[in-house]
């Protein structure tokens, strides 16, 4: 028998071990690090060793995730994924649409039905003054797949989609306001039904062998809803495809999915930052962000002529006048040394470092007022609150600070006190132009 003295006893059952894994699961297994429970003896000591080895604790898998410090190399044209970030609060009793319609931007029945809606859309809840409290997508749960005590067929089960990290925020709102109003409220668990994106580049000139869904059906297009899952036309931009609610952990229809490869989330959200896509309280700061500078308006999210809701009178105000100053625009980052991109490109060979969540811009080797301030980005691209007349030639006249050539930095100093420096450019989507 070999004999071992202390310290190799100490690395052969004190340090780690890790089983081999996939690398889209991260399905590691370690040694407990107290695998010893009795003391190690001197090595020339007679008394016996007695080793316990205790349970091995497996890690959480980290499903839908790319490996660990992985960008996407490209952009995928057509894909479908997983939304772990997004999270359901459901509705169910005859009182729900009407609660509804008083807090949120969209209508529930559309001007053009009488009828509420059979598919979902875009929204979002304000407070009283007028501020952005959560961005959502509202279901019916027309054919009752959550098996409330209402069939759905009356237009009394509905479900919201959240920013998964304030849906315990939401949802205590929400029931805080319900007063007498009957219907029931539940925040789903993750388990019990989940969101997936689907996306088609539309490449081909066949009819149906593609598509890039921006538009709502209107009543005569309207079709009775599919069974067994939840459906909606993700129409917040061109080619944001669609969004499907799925029970128990399954996927999209088979017939959805045809001949294309599962992605991550990232891929999503760096599609989302190319379209100016902003989604979330990161994006969409929760009790700051306006309805039109977080285009709202521009998402199909906002029906200005219903009645009545939470926050309608600065939305309706800020309408009549025309003007808003600032939007949410994507950007790309790129080093202070490096001429000003002329197209916005996903680059995932650039490292790149981004600033801290509402980083002011600044103008580069100017001085003047913040040109607007950095939300969140994936590498060299990214989401930030703009200026339009200071950073972009979208508007015209009198107060436009905005000249060709102009260039724009984010300053700041990392926790060790280093100063950090990357310039900045917007883009104004091509969808923007014609709204």
């Amino acid at each position: 028998m070999t004999n071992l003295n202390r310290t190799q006893l100490s690395q052969l059952f004190l340090s780690p071990s890790t089983t081999p894994t996939s690398p889209y699961h991260n399905e590691a297994t370690t040694l407990h690090p107290h695998a010893i429970a009795a003391p190690i003896p001197h090595p020339h000591s007679r008394q016996p060793i007695h080793l316990h080895l205790l349970p091995a604790i497996p890690t959480r898998p980290l499903l839908h995730q790319p490996p660990a410090k992985c960008q996407p190399p490209t952009t995928p044209q057509s894909s479908y994924t997983l939304l772990p970030s997004r999270r359901l609060i459901s509705l169910s009793g005859p009182d729900a649409p009407h609660f509804l319609q008083g807090v949120i931007t969209a209508n529930i029945a559309p001007s053009t039905q009488s009828t509420p809606r059979t598919s979902g859309f875009y929204a979002a809840f304000l407070n009283a003054p007028g501020r952005i409290l959560n961005d959502v997508f509202i279901y019916p749960d027309s054919n009752n797949l959550l098996k409330g005590k209402h069939d759905g067929s009356g237009g009394e089960n509905w479900i919201v989609e959240v920013d998964a990290r304030l849906a315990e925020t939401l949802f205590k709102h929400l029931k805080r306001f319900r007063l007498r109003a009957k219907f029931d409220i539940r925040l789903l668990p993750e388990d019990e039904m989940q969101t997936w994106s689907l996306w088609k580049e539309d490449k081909s000139k066949e009819v149906g062998k593609g598509w890039t869904p921006h538009t709502i059906p209107t009543s005569s297009e309207a079709v009775a809803p599919p069974t067994g899952h939840i459906e909606c036309v993700d129409i917040r931009a061109p080619g944001m495809g669609k969004r499907f609610l799925m029970l128990g952990g399954s996927k999209p229809p088979a017939e959805e999915t045809e001949g294309l490869v599962e992605g991550y989330e990232m891929s999503y959200t760096i599609r989302r930052y190319l379209k100016g896509v902003a989604e979330g309280q990161d994006e969409i700061l929760r009790e700051s962000a306006l309805p039109q500078e977080s285009n709202i308006d521009y998402m199909s999210g906002i029906d200005y002529r219903k009645g009545c809701y939470v926050g309608q009178e600065l939305t309706i105000r800020t309408h009549h006048t025309g003007v808003v100053r600032k939007r949410i625009l994507p950007v790309q980052l790129y080093g202070a040394k490096e001429d000003e991109p002329q197209t916005l490109e996903y680059k995932p060979e650039v490292e790149i470092e981004g600033p801290p969540a509402e980083t002011q811009i600044g103008r580069f080797e100017k001085r003047g007022r913040s040109a607007g301030k950095w939300l969140k980005g994936v590498g060299n691209v990214g989401l930030a609150l703009c200026r339009l007349e200071i950073m972009t030639n979208a508007m015209q006249g009198e107060g436009a600070g905005y000249k060709e050539g102009d260039e724009f930095k984010f300053e700041w100093k990392t926790e060790d006190g280093a100063e950090n420096l990357v310039k900045v450019k917007a883009f104004v989507p091509a969808w923007h132009l014609s709204k």
